[in-house]
Protein backbone atom coordinates (compact mmCIF):
# COMPACT_ATOMS: atom_id res chain seq x y z
CA UNK A 1 0.00 0.00 0.00
CA UNK A 2 2.78 2.32 0.91
CA UNK A 3 4.60 1.67 -2.80
CA UNK A 4 1.62 2.25 -4.57
CA UNK A 5 1.19 5.33 -2.87
CA UNK A 6 4.56 6.47 -2.81
CA UNK A 7 4.44 5.85 -6.64
CA UNK A 8 0.97 7.46 -7.32
CA UNK A 9 2.57 10.85 -6.16
CA UNK A 10 5.56 10.47 -8.21
CA UNK A 11 3.30 10.14 -11.06
CA UNK A 12 1.22 13.06 -9.95
CA UNK A 13 4.60 15.07 -9.19
CA UNK A 14 6.15 14.26 -12.28
CA UNK A 15 2.14 15.33 -14.21
CA UNK A 16 2.60 18.95 -12.75
CA UNK A 17 5.95 19.09 -13.59
CA UNK A 18 5.10 18.08 -17.54
CA UNK A 19 1.90 20.38 -17.15
CA UNK A 20 4.02 23.52 -15.60
CA UNK A 21 5.06 26.29 -18.36
CA UNK A 22 9.00 26.39 -19.32
CA UNK A 23 10.78 28.86 -18.07
CA UNK A 24 14.03 30.07 -19.85
CA UNK A 25 17.30 30.69 -18.81
CA UNK A 26 16.85 34.03 -19.17
CA UNK A 27 13.71 34.67 -17.46
CA UNK A 28 15.13 32.90 -14.54
CA UNK A 29 18.04 35.40 -14.00
CA UNK A 30 15.66 37.74 -14.51
CA UNK A 31 13.46 36.82 -11.93
CA UNK A 32 16.84 36.47 -9.78
CA UNK A 33 17.94 39.98 -10.44
CA UNK A 34 15.06 41.39 -9.62
CA UNK A 35 14.53 39.53 -6.31
CA UNK A 36 18.25 40.58 -5.81
CA UNK A 37 17.63 44.22 -6.40
CA UNK A 38 14.72 44.18 -3.79
CA UNK A 39 16.79 42.60 -1.01
CA UNK A 40 19.66 45.04 -1.76
CA UNK A 41 17.42 48.03 -1.65
CA UNK A 42 16.05 46.98 1.78
CA UNK A 43 18.78 46.29 3.36
CA UNK A 44 20.19 49.82 2.15
CA UNK A 45 16.40 51.17 3.48
CA UNK A 46 17.36 49.48 6.87
CA UNK A 47 20.51 51.36 6.58
CA UNK A 48 19.85 54.52 5.78
CA UNK A 49 16.59 54.81 8.19
CA UNK A 50 18.43 53.43 11.05
CA UNK A 51 21.73 55.70 11.03
CA UNK A 52 19.52 58.50 10.64
CA UNK A 53 17.37 56.96 13.74
CA UNK A 54 20.73 56.20 15.48
CA UNK A 55 22.12 59.73 14.75
CA UNK A 56 18.73 61.75 16.06
CA UNK A 57 18.62 59.09 19.19
CA UNK A 58 22.36 60.36 19.69
CA UNK A 59 21.23 63.65 19.64
CA UNK A 60 18.62 63.21 22.03
CA UNK A 61 20.66 61.24 24.31
CA UNK A 62 23.16 63.71 25.19
CA UNK A 63 20.32 66.61 24.98
CA UNK A 64 17.51 64.67 26.96
CA UNK A 65 18.25 61.47 28.20
CA UNK A 66 17.92 57.99 27.61
CA UNK A 67 14.38 57.15 26.86
CA UNK A 68 13.61 59.92 24.56
CA UNK A 69 16.25 59.16 22.36
CA UNK A 70 15.03 55.83 22.35
CA UNK A 71 11.61 56.69 21.38
CA UNK A 72 12.62 59.70 18.78
CA UNK A 73 15.37 58.11 17.26
CA UNK A 74 13.57 54.79 16.83
CA UNK A 75 10.07 56.43 15.85
CA UNK A 76 11.66 58.38 13.34
CA UNK A 77 13.33 54.91 11.98
CA UNK A 78 10.09 52.98 12.45
CA UNK A 79 8.01 55.60 10.63
CA UNK A 80 10.07 56.18 7.32
CA UNK A 81 10.28 52.45 6.86
CA UNK A 82 6.79 51.67 7.86
CA UNK A 83 5.67 53.93 5.01
CA UNK A 84 8.38 52.73 2.41
CA UNK A 85 7.70 49.05 3.39
CA UNK A 86 3.15 49.10 4.71
CA UNK A 87 2.99 45.59 4.26
CA UNK A 88 6.22 44.51 6.62
CA UNK A 89 4.30 47.74 8.89
CA UNK A 90 1.32 46.21 8.95
CA UNK A 91 2.62 42.72 10.54
CA UNK A 92 5.23 44.65 12.70
CA UNK A 93 1.68 46.91 14.46
CA UNK A 94 0.24 43.50 14.72
CA UNK A 95 3.24 41.95 16.26
CA UNK A 96 3.83 44.55 18.61
CA UNK A 97 0.85 45.43 19.93
CA UNK A 98 0.14 42.78 22.13
CA UNK A 99 3.85 43.71 23.66
CA UNK A 100 2.97 47.68 23.94
CA UNK A 101 2.09 47.93 27.59
CA UNK A 102 5.84 46.20 28.84
CA UNK A 103 8.03 48.04 26.62
CA UNK A 104 5.69 51.29 27.67
CA UNK A 105 6.57 50.50 31.36
CA UNK A 106 9.43 48.74 31.66
CA UNK A 107 11.67 50.30 28.68
CA UNK A 108 9.98 53.94 28.38
CA UNK A 109 8.86 54.16 31.66
CA UNK A 110 5.17 55.40 31.07
CA UNK A 111 6.44 57.62 28.67
CA UNK A 112 3.05 59.18 26.91
CA UNK A 113 5.31 58.83 23.28
CA UNK A 114 5.74 54.66 24.09
CA UNK A 115 2.15 54.41 24.02
CA UNK A 116 1.66 55.67 20.16
CA UNK A 117 4.27 53.66 19.46
CA UNK A 118 2.43 51.30 17.48
CA UNK A 119 0.50 53.80 15.73
CA UNK A 120 4.11 54.33 14.23
CA UNK A 121 3.51 51.10 12.19
CA UNK A 122 0.09 51.73 11.81
CA UNK A 123 -0.54 55.33 9.99
CA UNK A 124 2.71 55.23 7.47
CA UNK A 125 1.53 51.67 6.49
CA UNK A 126 -2.09 53.00 6.16
CA UNK A 127 -1.31 55.88 4.26
CA UNK A 128 0.94 53.69 1.69
CA UNK A 129 -0.74 50.69 1.57
CA UNK A 130 -4.07 53.64 0.62
CA UNK A 131 -1.97 54.93 -1.80
CA UNK A 132 -1.17 51.84 -3.34
CA UNK A 133 -4.44 50.46 -3.53
CA UNK A 134 -5.72 53.82 -5.15
CA UNK A 135 -2.82 54.08 -7.67
CA UNK A 136 -4.29 50.32 -9.16
CA UNK A 137 -7.78 51.72 -9.00
CA UNK A 138 -9.22 49.22 -6.18
CA UNK A 139 -12.17 50.29 -3.54
CA UNK A 140 -9.96 50.59 -0.19
CA UNK A 141 -13.40 50.34 1.70
CA UNK A 142 -14.50 46.74 1.82
CA UNK A 143 -17.01 45.59 0.78
CA UNK A 144 -18.33 48.77 -0.88
CA UNK A 145 -21.88 48.06 0.00
CA UNK A 146 -20.43 49.16 3.62
CA UNK A 147 -20.60 52.75 2.24
CA UNK A 148 -24.03 54.66 2.48
CA UNK A 149 -23.83 53.24 6.51
CA UNK A 150 -20.56 54.36 6.86
CA UNK A 151 -21.01 58.23 5.25
CA UNK A 152 -24.09 58.18 7.54
CA UNK A 153 -21.77 57.36 10.36
CA UNK A 154 -18.93 59.90 9.49
CA UNK A 155 -21.22 62.64 8.94
CA UNK A 156 -23.09 62.58 12.60
CA UNK A 157 -19.47 61.82 13.98
CA UNK A 158 -18.54 65.52 11.87
CA UNK A 159 -20.95 67.47 12.71
CA UNK A 160 -21.18 66.73 16.24
CA UNK A 161 -16.90 67.38 16.43
CA UNK A 162 -17.71 70.86 14.49
CA UNK A 163 -21.38 71.61 16.27
CA UNK A 164 -20.38 70.47 19.50
CA UNK A 165 -16.66 70.63 20.35
CA UNK A 166 -16.49 73.48 17.80
CA UNK A 167 -18.67 75.64 19.81
CA UNK A 168 -17.25 74.84 23.11
CA UNK A 169 -13.79 75.85 21.44
CA UNK A 170 -15.05 79.38 20.97
CA UNK A 171 -16.96 80.03 24.17
CA UNK A 172 -16.26 82.65 26.46
CA UNK A 173 -15.00 79.82 28.96
CA UNK A 174 -14.14 76.84 27.03
CA UNK A 175 -12.95 73.88 29.30
CA UNK A 176 -9.41 72.76 28.39
CA UNK A 177 -9.37 72.54 24.66
CA UNK A 178 -12.44 70.61 23.11
CA UNK A 179 -12.09 70.82 19.48
CA UNK A 180 -8.37 69.21 20.01
CA UNK A 181 -10.41 66.66 22.37
CA UNK A 182 -12.64 65.32 19.61
CA UNK A 183 -10.10 65.01 16.99
CA UNK A 184 -8.59 62.64 19.52
CA UNK A 185 -12.12 61.37 20.24
CA UNK A 186 -12.79 60.78 16.93
CA UNK A 187 -9.74 58.68 16.35
CA UNK A 188 -10.15 56.84 19.22
CA UNK A 189 -13.75 56.10 17.72
CA UNK A 190 -12.88 55.25 14.27
CA UNK A 191 -9.56 55.86 13.75
CA UNK A 192 -8.37 52.06 13.33
CA UNK A 193 -11.34 51.63 10.39
CA UNK A 194 -9.05 51.54 7.41
CA UNK A 195 -7.63 48.20 9.48
CA UNK A 196 -11.07 46.63 7.42
CA UNK A 197 -9.07 47.15 3.74
CA UNK A 198 -5.75 47.09 5.05
CA UNK A 199 -5.85 43.45 6.58
CA UNK A 200 -7.82 42.27 3.38
CA UNK A 201 -4.92 43.80 1.10
CA UNK A 202 -2.27 42.40 3.53
CA UNK A 203 -3.23 39.11 3.04
CA UNK A 204 -2.54 37.66 -1.31
CA UNK A 205 -3.29 34.23 -0.81
CA UNK A 206 -3.99 31.11 1.46
CA UNK A 207 -0.73 31.07 2.43
CA UNK A 208 -0.25 34.56 3.89
CA UNK A 209 -3.69 33.75 5.46
CA UNK A 210 -2.35 30.55 7.45
CA UNK A 211 0.71 32.58 8.16
CA UNK A 212 -1.59 35.27 10.03
CA UNK A 213 -3.36 33.22 11.96
CA UNK A 214 -0.62 31.07 12.95
CA UNK A 215 1.17 34.18 13.85
CA UNK A 216 -1.70 35.52 16.18
CA UNK A 217 -1.41 31.97 17.56
CA UNK A 218 2.31 32.48 18.36
CA UNK A 219 1.33 35.94 20.31
CA UNK A 220 -1.60 34.24 22.53
CA UNK A 221 1.33 31.69 23.32
CA UNK A 222 3.66 34.02 24.05
CA UNK A 223 1.43 36.26 26.23
CA UNK A 224 -0.57 33.20 28.16
CA UNK A 225 2.88 31.88 28.98
CA UNK A 226 3.97 35.10 30.28
CA UNK A 227 0.90 35.63 32.08
CA UNK A 228 1.11 32.32 33.72
CA UNK A 229 4.85 33.06 34.98
CA UNK A 230 3.42 36.47 36.19
CA UNK A 231 1.25 34.39 38.36
CA UNK A 232 3.90 32.08 39.45
CA UNK A 233 6.33 35.37 40.56
CA UNK A 234 3.90 36.72 42.53
CA UNK A 235 2.28 33.46 44.13
CA UNK A 236 6.09 32.73 45.28
CA UNK A 237 6.66 36.17 46.94
CA UNK A 238 9.71 37.02 43.91
CA UNK A 239 7.39 39.83 42.99
CA UNK A 240 5.43 41.58 46.39
CA UNK A 241 2.72 42.82 44.19
CA UNK A 242 0.63 44.72 47.08
CA UNK A 243 1.26 42.61 49.64
CA UNK A 244 1.58 44.81 52.80
CA UNK A 245 0.46 47.63 51.49
CA UNK A 246 -2.61 49.15 53.62
CA UNK A 247 -6.37 50.57 53.03
CA UNK A 248 -7.78 51.07 50.21
CA UNK A 249 -4.85 50.35 48.42
CA UNK A 250 -4.36 46.73 49.12
CA UNK A 251 -7.93 47.05 46.26
CA UNK A 252 -6.14 49.55 43.73
CA UNK A 253 -4.04 48.22 40.85
CA UNK A 254 -0.70 50.55 40.84
CA UNK A 255 2.47 50.48 38.68
CA UNK A 256 4.90 49.96 41.98
CA UNK A 257 3.59 46.30 41.65
CA UNK A 258 4.36 45.76 38.33
CA UNK A 259 5.92 42.19 37.93
CA UNK A 260 7.98 41.00 34.98
CA UNK A 261 5.66 42.08 31.87
CA UNK A 262 2.30 44.59 31.75
CA UNK A 263 1.59 47.73 33.70
CA UNK A 264 -0.53 48.07 37.07
CA UNK A 265 -1.67 45.08 39.25
CA UNK A 266 -3.00 44.11 41.98
CA UNK A 267 -2.10 41.25 44.25
CA UNK A 268 -3.68 40.99 47.78
CA UNK A 269 -3.79 37.30 48.55
CA UNK A 270 -4.24 38.16 52.06
CA UNK A 271 -7.59 39.87 50.81
CA UNK A 272 -8.70 37.27 48.40
CA UNK A 273 -7.93 40.50 45.92
CA UNK A 274 -5.72 39.72 42.40
CA UNK A 275 -5.89 41.59 39.00
CA UNK A 276 -3.10 40.92 37.17
CA UNK A 277 -2.60 42.75 33.26
CA UNK A 278 -0.79 39.95 31.72
CA UNK A 279 1.34 42.21 28.93
CA UNK A 280 -0.81 45.25 28.61
CA UNK A 281 -1.39 48.05 30.86
CA UNK A 282 -4.05 47.25 32.95
CA UNK A 283 -5.81 44.44 33.84
CA UNK A 284 -9.03 44.96 31.72
CA UNK A 285 -6.74 45.31 28.51
CA UNK A 286 -5.75 41.60 29.38
CA UNK A 287 -9.11 40.14 30.20
CA UNK A 288 -10.59 40.86 26.77
CA UNK A 289 -6.99 40.13 25.03
CA UNK A 290 -7.92 36.45 26.47
CA UNK A 291 -11.69 36.61 25.21
CA UNK A 292 -10.71 37.88 21.83
CA UNK A 293 -7.59 35.59 21.52
CA UNK A 294 -10.69 32.20 22.56
CA UNK A 295 -12.14 33.23 19.35
CA UNK A 296 -8.68 32.77 17.40
CA UNK A 297 -7.19 29.80 18.62
CA UNK A 298 -10.58 28.15 18.58
CA UNK A 299 -11.02 29.01 14.75
CA UNK A 300 -7.44 27.51 14.34
CA UNK A 301 -7.60 24.25 16.78
CA UNK A 302 -11.03 23.05 14.33
CA UNK A 303 -10.17 24.26 11.05
CA UNK A 304 -5.96 24.88 10.45
CA UNK A 305 -4.88 22.00 7.76
CA UNK A 306 -2.05 21.34 9.64
CA UNK A 307 -2.16 18.74 13.00
CA UNK A 308 1.03 20.39 14.72
CA UNK A 309 -1.07 24.04 14.03
CA UNK A 310 -4.13 22.58 15.84
CA UNK A 311 -2.12 21.30 18.71
CA UNK A 312 -0.91 24.49 19.37
CA UNK A 313 -3.79 26.39 18.42
CA UNK A 314 -5.35 23.56 21.41
CA UNK A 315 -2.56 24.89 23.81
CA UNK A 316 -3.27 28.37 23.29
CA UNK A 317 -6.97 27.79 23.97
CA UNK A 318 -5.75 25.97 27.63
CA UNK A 319 -3.54 29.08 28.16
CA UNK A 320 -6.36 31.49 27.38
CA UNK A 321 -8.52 29.19 29.99
CA UNK A 322 -5.84 28.95 32.63
CA UNK A 323 -5.62 33.18 32.71
CA UNK A 324 -8.64 33.55 32.70
CA UNK A 325 -8.77 31.79 36.32
CA UNK A 326 -5.38 32.72 37.98
CA UNK A 327 -6.14 36.57 36.13
CA UNK A 328 -8.67 37.19 38.58
CA UNK A 329 -10.68 39.06 35.57
CA UNK A 330 -14.56 38.00 36.36
CA UNK A 331 -15.57 39.61 33.29
CA UNK A 332 -12.89 36.73 31.59
CA UNK A 333 -13.65 33.96 33.87
CA UNK A 334 -17.83 34.17 33.00
CA UNK A 335 -17.26 34.94 29.14
CA UNK A 336 -14.46 32.46 28.05
CA UNK A 337 -16.25 28.82 28.76
CA UNK A 338 -19.52 30.63 27.62
CA UNK A 339 -18.19 31.73 24.37
CA UNK A 340 -16.32 28.45 23.82
CA UNK A 341 -19.95 26.69 23.91
CA UNK A 342 -21.19 29.32 22.19
CA UNK A 343 -18.46 29.12 19.43
CA UNK A 344 -18.91 25.35 18.96
CA UNK A 345 -22.32 25.83 18.48
CA UNK A 346 -22.84 28.00 16.12
CA UNK A 347 -19.85 26.88 14.27
CA UNK A 348 -21.27 23.35 14.20
CA UNK A 349 -18.02 21.98 15.51
CA UNK A 350 -20.00 19.90 18.44
CA UNK A 351 -21.68 17.47 15.32
CA UNK A 352 -17.66 17.21 13.89
CA UNK A 353 -16.79 14.66 16.72
CA UNK A 354 -13.44 13.86 15.37
CA UNK A 355 -12.19 16.86 16.65
CA UNK A 356 -14.75 17.74 18.80
CA UNK A 357 -14.34 14.56 21.10
CA UNK A 358 -10.47 14.99 21.82
CA UNK A 359 -10.62 18.86 22.11
CA UNK A 360 -13.68 18.07 24.79
CA UNK A 361 -12.04 15.19 26.56
CA UNK A 362 -8.51 17.86 26.96
CA UNK A 363 -10.47 20.85 28.36
CA UNK A 364 -12.25 18.38 30.65
CA UNK A 365 -9.00 16.89 31.95
CA UNK A 366 -7.41 20.57 32.12
CA UNK A 367 -10.45 22.01 34.01
CA UNK A 368 -10.28 18.80 36.63
CA UNK A 369 -6.81 18.25 36.66
CA UNK A 370 -6.69 22.70 37.70
CA UNK A 371 -9.63 21.67 40.26
CA UNK A 372 -7.51 19.57 41.57
CA UNK A 373 -4.23 21.24 41.99
CA UNK A 374 -5.26 24.44 42.68
CA UNK A 375 -9.03 23.87 44.36
CA UNK A 376 -8.70 27.38 47.00
CA UNK A 377 -8.22 29.33 43.94
CA UNK A 378 -10.78 27.91 42.02
CA UNK A 379 -13.23 28.37 44.73
CA UNK A 380 -11.91 31.81 45.53
CA UNK A 381 -12.30 33.02 41.36
CA UNK A 382 -15.99 31.82 41.66
CA UNK A 383 -16.75 33.16 45.13
CA UNK A 384 -15.42 36.50 44.06
CA UNK A 385 -17.45 36.25 40.91
CA UNK A 386 -20.74 34.97 42.40
CA UNK A 387 -20.05 37.70 45.19
CA UNK A 388 -19.12 40.64 42.99
CA UNK A 389 -22.85 39.60 40.81
CA UNK A 390 -25.23 39.63 43.58
CA UNK A 391 -23.83 42.99 44.46
CA UNK A 392 -23.29 44.84 41.60
CA UNK A 393 -25.42 42.89 38.89
CA UNK A 394 -24.08 43.49 35.17
CA UNK A 395 -27.87 44.42 34.01
CA UNK A 396 -28.41 46.91 36.97
CA UNK A 397 -24.69 48.75 36.06
CA UNK A 398 -25.42 48.67 32.99
CA UNK A 399 -29.16 50.22 33.31
CA UNK A 400 -27.42 52.75 35.86
CA UNK A 401 -25.07 54.08 33.68
CA UNK A 402 -27.60 54.14 30.72
CA UNK A 403 -29.98 56.25 33.26
CA UNK A 404 -26.68 58.80 34.08
CA UNK A 405 -25.82 59.13 30.76
CA UNK A 406 -29.51 60.38 29.43
CA UNK A 407 -29.70 62.76 32.08
CA UNK A 408 -26.85 64.42 31.32
CA UNK A 409 -27.63 64.88 27.58
CA UNK A 410 -26.65 68.05 26.18
CA UNK A 411 -28.96 68.13 22.60
CA UNK A 412 -29.32 65.42 19.41
CA UNK A 413 -25.10 65.52 19.16
CA UNK A 414 -24.45 64.65 22.63
CA UNK A 415 -21.82 66.43 24.81
CA UNK A 416 -19.06 66.27 22.53
CA UNK A 417 -16.57 63.88 21.06
CA UNK A 418 -13.56 62.48 23.39
CA UNK A 419 -15.57 64.23 26.42
CA UNK A 420 -16.29 60.26 28.12
CA UNK A 421 -12.82 59.12 26.57
CA UNK A 422 -9.98 58.09 28.94
CA UNK A 423 -7.44 59.09 26.79
CA UNK A 424 -8.26 62.37 25.72
CA UNK A 425 -8.03 63.51 29.11
CA UNK A 426 -4.98 65.61 28.16
CA UNK A 427 -7.15 68.18 26.69
CA UNK A 428 -9.59 68.89 29.20
CA UNK A 429 -12.00 67.05 31.94
CA UNK A 430 -13.26 64.22 30.67
CA UNK A 431 -16.49 62.05 32.15
CA UNK A 432 -15.99 58.58 33.41
CA UNK A 433 -18.36 56.11 31.88
CA UNK A 434 -18.03 52.16 31.68
CA UNK A 435 -20.29 50.68 29.40
CA UNK A 436 -19.82 51.50 26.19
CA UNK A 437 -23.62 52.71 24.78
CA UNK A 438 -24.04 55.00 27.41
CA UNK A 439 -20.59 56.01 26.54
CA UNK A 440 -21.16 56.70 22.99
CA UNK A 441 -24.75 58.30 23.94
CA UNK A 442 -23.10 60.94 26.21
CA UNK A 443 -20.31 61.78 23.44
CA UNK A 444 -22.35 61.60 20.17
CA UNK A 445 -26.30 61.53 21.68
CA UNK A 446 -28.89 59.79 20.03
CA UNK A 447 -28.44 60.82 15.89
CA UNK A 448 -25.06 59.20 16.08
CA UNK A 449 -25.77 56.07 18.82
CA UNK A 450 -28.19 55.27 15.70
CA UNK A 451 -25.69 55.90 13.54
CA UNK A 452 -22.93 53.23 15.02
CA UNK A 453 -25.98 50.85 15.45
CA UNK A 454 -26.50 50.97 11.28
CA UNK A 455 -23.26 51.00 11.05
CA UNK A 456 -22.38 47.62 13.04
CA UNK A 457 -25.33 46.07 12.16
CA UNK A 458 -24.45 46.74 8.02
CA UNK A 459 -21.33 45.15 9.25
CA UNK A 460 -22.32 42.38 11.11
CA UNK A 461 -24.88 41.48 8.22
CA UNK A 462 -22.24 41.49 5.69
CA UNK A 463 -19.84 39.80 7.42
CA UNK A 464 -22.73 36.92 7.84
CA UNK A 465 -23.68 36.79 4.14
CA UNK A 466 -20.16 36.43 3.29
CA UNK A 467 -18.62 33.56 5.45
CA UNK A 468 -22.13 31.41 4.50
CA UNK A 469 -21.06 32.16 0.63
CA UNK A 470 -17.59 30.39 1.63
CA UNK A 471 -17.71 26.73 0.55
CA UNK A 472 -14.20 25.35 1.47
CA UNK A 473 -15.14 23.34 4.66
CA UNK A 474 -11.91 25.25 7.28
CA UNK A 475 -12.49 28.60 5.42
CA UNK A 476 -16.17 28.17 6.32
CA UNK A 477 -15.09 27.64 10.29
CA UNK A 478 -12.56 30.49 10.15
CA UNK A 479 -15.60 32.79 8.92
CA UNK A 480 -17.94 31.42 11.71
CA UNK A 481 -15.58 31.97 14.16
CA UNK A 482 -15.05 35.43 13.25
CA UNK A 483 -18.40 36.60 12.58
CA UNK A 484 -19.15 35.66 16.19
CA UNK A 485 -16.51 37.58 17.22
CA UNK A 486 -17.60 40.42 14.97
CA UNK A 487 -21.16 40.23 15.94
CA UNK A 488 -20.41 39.58 20.12
CA UNK A 489 -18.06 43.08 20.31
CA UNK A 490 -20.80 44.74 18.19
CA UNK A 491 -23.68 44.82 20.68
CA UNK A 492 -21.50 44.35 23.76
CA UNK A 493 -21.98 47.39 26.03
CA UNK A 494 -20.14 46.05 28.90
CA UNK A 495 -17.38 48.21 29.12
CA UNK A 496 -15.90 50.03 26.49
CA UNK A 497 -13.50 47.35 24.29
CA UNK A 498 -13.73 48.82 20.97
CA UNK A 499 -12.07 52.13 22.56
CA UNK A 500 -8.95 50.28 23.87
CA UNK A 501 -6.28 48.12 22.61
CA UNK A 502 -6.50 44.63 21.62
CA UNK A 503 -10.10 44.67 20.76
CA UNK A 504 -10.18 48.01 19.06
CA UNK A 505 -7.64 46.41 16.77
CA UNK A 506 -8.82 43.23 16.30
CA UNK A 507 -11.98 43.95 15.55
CA UNK A 508 -11.32 45.85 12.42
CA UNK A 509 -8.55 43.15 11.71
CA UNK A 510 -10.27 40.35 11.76
CA UNK A 511 -13.44 41.77 9.90
CA UNK A 512 -10.94 42.42 6.75
CA UNK A 513 -9.55 38.36 7.32
CA UNK A 514 -13.11 37.46 6.69
CA UNK A 515 -14.13 39.63 3.69
CA UNK A 516 -10.92 37.86 2.45
CA UNK A 517 -12.06 34.21 2.58
CA UNK A 518 -14.37 34.12 -0.66
CA UNK A 519 -10.99 35.23 -2.83
CA UNK A 520 -9.21 32.12 -0.94
CA UNK A 521 -12.22 30.23 -1.37
CA UNK A 522 -11.65 30.39 -5.22
CA UNK A 523 -8.02 29.77 -4.73
CA UNK A 524 -8.83 26.53 -3.17
CA UNK A 525 -11.40 25.69 -5.49
CA UNK A 526 -8.89 26.80 -8.59
CA UNK A 527 -6.60 24.28 -6.94
CA UNK A 528 -8.95 21.64 -6.63
CA UNK A 529 -9.66 21.59 -10.11
CA UNK A 530 -6.28 21.39 -11.35
CA UNK A 531 -5.46 18.64 -9.61
CA UNK A 532 -8.98 16.86 -10.74
CA UNK A 533 -7.42 17.71 -14.38
CA UNK A 534 -4.21 16.63 -13.49
CA UNK A 535 -5.50 12.73 -12.31
CA UNK A 536 -8.08 12.61 -15.15
CA UNK A 537 -4.44 12.99 -17.54
CA UNK A 538 -2.99 10.88 -15.65
CA UNK A 539 -5.18 8.08 -15.63
CA UNK A 540 -6.00 8.67 -19.34
CA UNK A 541 -1.85 8.30 -19.78
CA UNK A 542 -1.92 5.14 -17.79
CA UNK A 543 -5.13 3.41 -19.41
CA UNK A 544 -3.28 3.84 -22.81
CA UNK A 545 0.06 2.11 -21.64
CA UNK A 546 -2.08 -1.06 -20.36
CA UNK A 547 -1.42 -3.56 -22.99
CA UNK A 548 -4.71 -4.32 -25.23
CA UNK A 549 -6.61 -7.79 -24.31
CA UNK A 550 -6.10 -10.47 -27.48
Amino acid sequence: MLKSKQKSKKKSQTNQEAQAPSVSKKELAAQQKKVDRERKAMIRAFQTYGGLGAAIGLVLFFVADYKLAIAGGGGVAVLLLSYKYPRLAMWGFMIYMPFSGTITYWVGGGNAIFQLAKDGFYVPGAIALYREIKAKKLPFLIPPQLGPALNILLSVSLMTLVFVNGAQEFAPRPDGKPFAMGLLGLKVFLGYLPLIGCSYYLIRNKKEFLWLTRTHVVLALICCGLGVVQYWLLLTGRCPGTRGYSGEALFKATLDAKCLVGGSLVFSPEQSMIRLPGTFVAPWQWAWFLIANLFFTFASAFNDPSLVWQLLSFLGMALVFVNSVISGQRIALALVPVLTVILLVITGQITNLKRFVPIAVGLSILGFGAMALFPDVITERIDSFVGRWNASPPTDFIAHQAEFTSKGQDGFFGNGLGRATNSARMFGDTKLIETYYPKLLYEIGPVGVMGFLIFVTTLTYLAFKTYRSVKDKNLRGYGASYWVFILFISYNTYYYPLDVDPVAVYYWVFAGLLFKLPDLDREVAQEKLEAEELGLLDNKRSSKKKPKKK
